[in-house]
């Protein structure tokens, strides 16, 4: 094409810009995505290298860390043990960059800088546990002289994997929306120490807790998270083992036999708030059958569970007495112990 004459392309990577970094102990991680194209948009071809260096502190020169090769638009990752000069001391500014070298060793420069913090980590956390409880996980770990000062960061992992099933109900907008397979859940500073309830979890899934503490320390003006190193996972079943509450609030109302209309008692009670809750089973005895004490409790409700707090029973005989009890069952079939009994006698003819 007429036109001035243009310089030769030198087939250098664009740089990086999206470098993060993080720190969990002595280990920093770093992550970015390496570019598709050189400086002239041409398509690169072939892995690149990728030269990690950091600068300490104040200082100029830009250390070597690492060095790694990558495929063009792939997700890099690079991961250091610091070195013990730079994992204990005062907290200051640890400074990364990645340089992408051409086939010739040339580059279009440092890549943004990526600031953790070098100095000494936190305590690793120890003696973590976990117990499952009816309202979560409670999470148990040895509290530190430090504790109330810093955060503790529990890390939850999804070890179930997700069965066709949920993968269909994923098409359903009213279904639940998958959990993710990594979490973080954060325990202020300030909390019980050595302990947290992770009500967030779904029955039936498994997984796997690790914790440490996390300080915050002022570099340079800016605060920055300090991560101690993470704690051996905990692996729990979150099985639904536990009976629901028992109901409360049990009130029983007779009617008289009148118009036709045979005679009943109307029983209420508070309705429970477990979120797999299935019904209610109603029992009565007859105070009258067997003396003072009255006859052994029967179950009135028929087979499957009662769906709401009220239940009429109209199987009862005028001038007798009668004492009920309701106890509440999940969709596991868990059942609680029965509610304090309500008594309640038929008018007479």
């Amino acid at each position: 094409m007429p036109g001035a004459p243009q310089p030769p392309s030198l087939h250098l990577p664009q740089r990086v810009s999206d470098l993060s970094a993080s720190r969990a102990g002595d280990q920093v991680t770093l992550t970015w995505t390496m570019p598709r194209r050189n400086t002239d948009k041409m398509l690169l071809k072939g892995p690149l290298e990728a030269q990690v260096c950091r600068r300490d502190g104040a200082e100029v020169a830009c250390a070597t860390a690492g060095q790694v090769k990558f495929a063009p638009g792939a997700d890099a990752t690079f991961t250091e043990t610091l070195p013990t000069a730079l994992a204990s001391g005062a907290p200051r500014a640890l400074t990364y960059f990645v340089e992408l070298d051409n086939a010739k060793g040339r580059s279009a420069g440092l890549s943004n800088a990526a600031v953790v913090p070098a100095g000494a980590a936190p305590a690793p956390v120890g003696g973590l546990h976990a117990q499952m409880r009816r309202d979560g996980v409670l999470l148990e770990w040895t509290p530190s002289a430090e504790e109330g000062s810093m955060k503790v960061r529990l890390v939850r992992t999804l070890l179930t994997p997700p069965s066709k099933e949920k993968e269909k109900s994923g098409a359903n907008p009213l279904a639940a929306p998958p959990e993710p397979v990594e979490q973080d859940l954060l325990v202020a500073s300030g909390a019980t120490p050595g302990r947290a309830l992770d009500k967030d979890i779904r029955f039936g899934e498994s997984y796997a807790y690790r914790a440490e503490h996390v300080a915050e320390v002022s570099v340079a003006g800016e605060k920055l998270e300090l991560d101690g190193p993470l704690s051996a996972p905990v692996r729990i079943d979150a099985l639904q083992e536990f009976p629901p509450a028992v109901p409360t609030g049990l009130a029983a109302v007779a009617t008289a036999s009148e118009n036709g209309a045979p005679a009943a008692i109307d029983l209420s009670w508070q309705p429970n708030t477990e979120p797999d809750l299935a019904g209610y089973a109603v029992y009565r005895r007859d105070l009258a059958a067997a003396g003072e004490s009255g006859d052994a409790w029967k179950r009135i409700s028929g087979a499957q569970p009662v769906p709401g707090p009220g239940f009429h029973d109209a199987n009862v005989a005028p001038g007798h007495g009668y004492a009920y009890a309701v106890s509440a069952i999940d969709q596991e079939g868990h059942e609680s112990a029965r509610s304090a009994e309500a008594q309640e006698t038929v008018p007479g003819p």
